[in-house]
Order: structure tokens, then sequence, then C-alpha cells
């Protein structure tokens, strides 16, 4: 069946989620093309303020970087706008002249800032606040001037205040409105922010309307209506944004403020569907990630042809990502309307405030200032339209140094954007030994959105990393039915006991059947393996004697694999084997994908003979191991020097040969870009290139195909042979039984892994402990020869 062909207008945030969703529905469903405005690859549009105070940089930003989308056959054209839809034949235009057909279509065009019409707002020195290079330039003119003028006093005004603060700006913050963000505060937060910042050095202009910007070419300053001015080099434009719907209207689609969407994101023209800033839902459009998310999955599982329930609308919620302020909103905050009730604590001593709005006994709304730490719960109250008629009013603002994380369930979702719960978190700090904020948001995503769960997410780590802290993580997966202990309990006691047996692990660990069933045996035994290295030796079903290898067949024949190291053979080789075959009358010989040949068929009775007569290595017959490596020898592809690939191989395969995986790892190592030996496809793959060699981990060729992802790029062989190895070791030592690397890599995040195997210390570590048991290894197997 032909892919269909989907088309993404809009690089940014929401789409890009929506793809991301689609991709875990439906992998090989699509041909996806997305085409950006801006000339980058996804970024996190919402921390652009965080690069202006300083604490993040462009790097720290990007979601997506151009290895993600070509691990996903995705095809990305950036710095290109789409320009005209033909919804009758199905394709779109860029201003490229590219002409690309789409199946489906997803508008993701996001918004524009909004420029006041103002004389003087083309002057040199006015910028607004919405991309990457808006921000390098606010950087660049803070480097020769000082005075600084930002309009608006909203959410991202006052974000790209303290940014421009922090580049040693003196900055005023004007806003048309009596007190700041209006929107999202009532006049007593909104003073107490007020009170925040001017401690921190913003000045505020309130109740002003600006008229012009004043100077020559370059801005000198700003007038306003009642005829007073503020002097500025810098005035930078934070008054809002508009959605952008101008290819929307032009194509013909029903737009109102934005393009107007029902519930499953379809617009008024079949196979257009829209998701994010600029679509307009119910008579809503939305501005904030956790709602353009939403929308994202539903779209997902509607274009999947999937059955679910459609899109109802977002109760909206503000955190303002500025160090040293904590303040959260949501949901309705004003308590005007004579049917809303608030109950209020102001404590002005340690300028903290706290305010719930109540309607028919359901919590509405919440502004919380100086002591966040109830946001979660309060939120999760408004969401629900939690009945709090019968809650003791009191008990909605515990005391500030009650432990409101230590409370919270585990399936409690602390991150809105991500859906990622508490015990998520748990897990991960607690499996990973995470340590910060920053780990913990690469290992489970939470905060890396739109950040406002940040401060809760470091609560739970200060909480976690308590002395005192007991909690246990109620969400892991037990062996097997035989018991309720998971692969790391499992192992943890097998060491503590000292157990040598599988039988003995069954009986001192109390497990529910006496003889096991066919997941935990061989689990067992591979565990035992690991930690005595002597007793898989001993145990070894494949080695059918005690000197040569050999793998036992369904018909009850023999195949032996004489070992060729990286493919390669000679004359002598070739002909021994000739001989035997001829002799022994083996007539099935196949040279198989992993360039070795096979002698097929061998009797039982025969095996000593033929053993004796090759007089050669055989290839060991461990089904979960280091597989032969497949290598790229001929030159009917390109005439590349393939020498150091080769040598690669084999001295991979030398020093990994003996060892037991907890799945079988395929490698392969292809001379060039032209990957001959499918690299980017397998547990381990290496690419030589001009810089070096390129290391994926994590592929697989199965049935359902993954592309590796990129681990490094080793300058040396003996650089990637490392690498290689110290991987292959952490797999050994953290993976369960039967877990493949790609889902051991997906377990404990590609960040982890690169940390380990990049820290010098920890590498070599990983390489002394290899070395010692392939040393162990070697030992056993000559042993056993004689």
């Amino acid at each position: 069946m032909s892919k269909k062909k989907l088309v993404l207008v809009g690089n940014g945030m929401a789409g890009v989620r929506c793809i991301e969703e689609i991709l875990k529905l439906d992998p090989l469903g699509f041909e996806i093309t997305i085409l950006g405005s801006e000339p980058h690859v996804n970024y996190n549009r919402i921390l652009l303020s965080s690069i202006l105070q300083g604490s993040t940089s462009f790097g720290d930003i990007t979601l997506h970087d151009h290895e993600w989308y070509e691990r996903h056959d995705i095809h990305l054209f950036t710095g290109e706008t789409v320009v005209e839809i033909d919804k009758q034949k199905q394709v779109i235009k860029t201003d490229k002249n590219r002409i690309v057909s789409y199946d489906q279509l997803i508008l993701a065009t996001g918004s524009v800032p909004i420029s006041l019409p103002i004389p003087g707002a083309d002057k040199q020195g006015v910028v607004t606040f919405r991309t990457i290079e808006d921000c390098q330039k606010i950087i660049e003119i803070s480097k020769k001037n000082k005075k600084t003028v930002v309009i608006g006093g909203g959410v991202l005004g006052l974000e790209a205040a303290k940014g421009l603060l922090n580049l040693g700006m003196n900055v005023y913050v004007v806003h048309i409105g009596s007190y700041l963000m209006e929107r999202q505060l009532d006049e007593t937060a909104a003073r107490m922010l007020q009170k925040e910042l001017e401690g921190q050095g913003m000045k505020f202009l309130l109740e002003k309307e600006t008229k012009e910007i004043v100077g020559g070419i370059d801005a000198k300053g700003v007038r306003f209506h009642d005829g007073t001015e503020v002097e500025a080099d810098l005035v930078v434009m934070a008054a809002g944004v508009r959605p952008n719907i101008q290819l929307a209207k032009k194509t013909g689609l029903e737009t109102n403020r934005a393009i107007i969407v029902n519930d499953y994101m379809e617009t008024s023209v079949p196979n257009i569907y829209a998701v994010g800033e600029c679509v307009e839902h119910r008579g809503i459009a939305y501005g904030l990630v956790q709602p353009l998310y939403e929308q994202g999955k539903v779209l997902a599982k509607r274009i999947c042809g999937m059955e679910g329930p459609g899109y109802e609308g977002s109760v909206l919620s503000t955190q303002l990502k500025i160090s040293g302020v904590d303040l959260f909103s949501a949901g309705i905050i004003h308590d005007k309307d004579s049917s809303n009730q608030s109950i209020k604590i102001y404590d002005e001593v340690e300028r903290v405030y706290k305010k719930v709005v109540i309607q028919d006994q359901k919590i509405i709304g919440a502004v919380l200032f100086g002591d966040t730490k109830e946001r979660v719960r309060l939120l999760d109250m408004i969401l629900k339209q939690q009945d709090v008629s019968d809650v003791e009013k009191v008990s909605l603002f515990p005391h500030k140094d009650a432990g409101s994380t230590a409370s919270l369930p585990a399936a409690k979702i602390i991150c809105n954007c991500n859906n990622v719960t508490k015990g998520t978190i748990q897990e991960a700090i607690q499996r990973e030994g995470l340590m910060t904020v920053e780990e913990i948001k690469k290992c489970t995503k939470a905060s890396s959105s739109c950040g406002g769960c940040k401060p809760l997410v470091a609560d739970l780590l200060s909480y976690i990393q308590n002395n005192g802290f007991e909690e246990v993580s109620n969400e892991k997966s037990c062996l097997c039915s035989c018991t309720t202990l998971n692969d790391d309990e499992v192992v943890q006691k097998m060491q503590w006991h000292g157990l040598t047996s599988v039988q003995e692990v069954m009986e001192v660990l109390n497990w529910k059947t006496s003889e096991g069933c066919s997941i935990c045996r061989p689990a067992i035994n591979y565990y035992l393996g690991m930690i005595n290295p002597e007793y898989e030796i001993k145990q070894e079903v494949l080695f059918i004697n005690e000197n040569m290898n050999a793998v036992i067949q369904s018909d009850g024949t023999y195949t032996l694999i004489p070992q060729m190291y990286g493919g390669q053979t000679n004359p002598d080789q070739l002909r021994r084997i000739a001989e035997v075959a001829e002799k022994h009358h083996i007539n099935d010989l196949a040279i198989t994908s992993d360039q070795r040949i096979h002698l097929l068929g061998v009797k039982k009775e025969a095996l000593s003979q033929v053993w004796a007569d090759l007089n050669m290595p055989l290839c060991t017959p461990h089904v979960n191991g280091v597989q032969n490596i497949k290598t790229c020898i001929g030159e009917h592809i390109c005439s590349c020097n393939k020498k150091t690939s080769i040598e690669l191989a084999v001295s991979i395969e030398k020093q990994l040969e003996f060892l037991t995986t907890p799945y079988r790892v395929k490698m392969g190592i292809s001379s060039c870009l032209h990957n001959g030996a499918g690299s980017t496809t397998k547990d381990v793959g290496v690419i030589r290139v001009d810089r070096g060699w390129e290391i994926y981990v994590g592929g697989s060729s199965g049935r359902h195909v993954r592309s590796g992802e990129l681990l490094y790029v080793a300058a040396t062989p003996e650089e990637a042979m490392e690498l290689i190895s110290g991987f292959v070791q952490y797999y050994r030592e953290t993976a369960n039984y039967l877990e493949r690397t790609w889902e051991w890599v997906e377990r404990v995040g590609l960040i982890h892994v690169r940390e380990v195997l990049l820290d010098e210390s920890l590498r070599q570590q990983l390489l002394e402990r290899l070395a010692e048991e392939i040393a162990f290894r070697k030992n056993l197997v000559e042993r056993s020869r004689y």
C-alpha cells in the first residue's frame, strides 16, 4: 500500500508535536513534508525570553535537530514560505516555486507579532520579539545602547524586559492598562508583581498610550498622547500577537479572528486541517502551549483514521518565567461578577498572595504569588470542576511549609504540556540518579515546553533527594507472573543472597511456581551468567561437547560456521572448507547475509571428524551475543577505501565474540555514506565520513524497521572502538533480559547514554570491567576445549 502524502505548513511547536503523535500512531503510513518560513529546525519559541535572560542558549531550545527529521524520513524545507494552496488539485506552492502535492494538509502557521500602527514604527532600533532573529537583533543592539522601552505589560513584555535588564540595559515598561497582566492577574497580585520587578530594576509607565516613536533614521525615544516622552535607543514591541491566517483566507477557508475548526481540527475545506495559534475553536484562539499540544493529539488520531473524543477546549494557565518571581494564574481570576466569590490570603510581610475564585461551589480560577506549590492541585480541581461545598475552605491553602509534593499521588500530572506524572519523574530520578531539573527535562520532557512546571519539578527533586525520603514508585513491571519482583530487584536479591542456581533463586525469592516459566528461567540463567561467568559456560546448552561449537537445527542435524572475521577469508581456508564438505558429503553450503559460510546438515555422528578435519575457529553459537559484523567489501557501488572499516570490524568481532548480551546485537560498518552494510538499521552501526566515524545505536532491521540514533562522531577508529565497546558493556550491565537495544535506549534516554560514554572516567571503568569479563570468558572457553 502506498503511503499517503501528508504536508505540514509551519515548522513550529504545535505542528511538529502533531507530527510526533502521528509517528507514534502510524510510523510507516505517511510520506511527510514540512515547510517552515524560518531558516531553522523546530525550536521552543516560549523559551526565547530565557535566552535574553541568560539562563539558556539557542542550542538548548532546539526541540528537533536535522537528524530527527532525517531519521523519520521527513522532507524538511526551511526558509521557504507557502504562498498558494490549490484545494482542487491538492497542491501547495512556495515562494521558491516549489510544488508539493498532498492527500492531507495541516496548517500550523502560528501567529505574527502586533506592530503598533504608529509613526516611527519603521525606524531602526524598533523590533518585535517573536523569533530567534528578533532575539539576536536585540542582543546586538544592547551591546551599543543602554536605553530601552518595552511596549506591553503582558507576559511576553515582562519576560523580554527581564532579559534586557540582564543585558545591562535601562528598561522602561509601557502599558496602556492601569496594572500589569490584567488578563491573568487581579490588581492586588499585579501591584505585588510590579513592586517585585521594580526591586529588580524595571521602571513602569502605566496608563500610557503610545503616540509615536521619535528620532531620525534611528529611534531616539517614545512620545505618548499625554505629551510626555521617554528616551530610548531600543523599542521592543510586545503588545501581543494575532493569528497568521493570510494563507487560509486566500485559499477560501472559513475564518474569523483565526481559522475556524471543529472539534477534530477540520477546516471548512476537505482534507485541510489546522492546529495551533492560527486556530479558532468554539470562538477561542489559544496562545499557550498546552492547548496546542492537546489539539495536536486529537488531530493525529483523526489523520490516522482512529476514533476518539474531539477537542473540547482548555483551561488557560500562566506561569511567569522570570527568575526570582513565583507567579501562577489559571482560569477565571476576577470576582467582579456577582455570582463569583473568592477566598484570599494576603501576607504583606512574606510577600505571599493566594486567591481562589468559586462559582456554584466549584473552583473556576486561582492566582498564586510568592508561593506556587499548590498550582498543580488547584489546576487539577479547576480542570475537573471539583465540588468544594464539603471542603473546609482553609484547607485550600495549606501552610507554606507543608510538603505539597509529598502529598501528591504518583498519577498526578506535574507537566500538563507533556502529560508527565509525578510517578514518571520520581521513577526517572531514582532509576537514573538524576540530580538536576535539566537532567529531568531531558529524560522525561517535564518542563521542556512552557517551563511553567519547573518550580514544582525542582520541589519534587528536592523532596526525593531528602534523606528522609522513603516513597517507592509503583510504576514497575514484574519479571513475569511467577514473581512480584522486577528484573532489577531479582538481580539485587541474587547478589545479596549469593544465589548460584535457577532453583535456588526460585526457592529463596519465593517464586509462585516451583519450576518457573519460559520467561523467567532463561532470564535467571542470563543474570546468573552476568554475575558469575563460569556459571554460564557450564550451563550453555549450545556447547554440545567440551571442544567445539555447533548449532542444532529443527531436523536434528547441525550447522557449523567457520569464523571469518570481518567477512574476510583466504584460499587455504576456502580450500579446506571445500575438502571437508566433499569428504563428509556436506552438500548444503550457504553464504548468508552475515558474510559467513554455513555448513548445513551435518549429522551428529560425523561432528567429531568434521571438527578435526576443519581444524579452524568456529563462530560461537551464542544466541544472545554480538553477532557477526556486516561490512561492505565489494567495489561495485563505489571505489572508496574499505580497508580501515574492515579492520575496525575485525577488531570489534575479536574483542566481543565471547560475550553474552540481553538480546542479539547486530552491527554493521560502512566504509562510506553509500551505507552498504545497512548501518543505520543495526543495534550498532558505523559509517565512515570525512570528519571521522558516525556511530548510530538503537536501530532495528526487523519487521518494524527503526533507524538508529546518532550517538557520536568518533575522530579515529580507536575512539570508535572504545565507544562501541563501552556501549555494549553498559547495555549488558543495565538492560533487562531480552530488552533490545532500541528499547533500552528509549527507556534510559540517548542523552543519558551519551553522558556516560563521553565521561572519560566512566567510560574507562566500563572498558576495564569489559576487559576483565572478556579475559575470564576466553580463558574458560580455552579450558573447555582441552
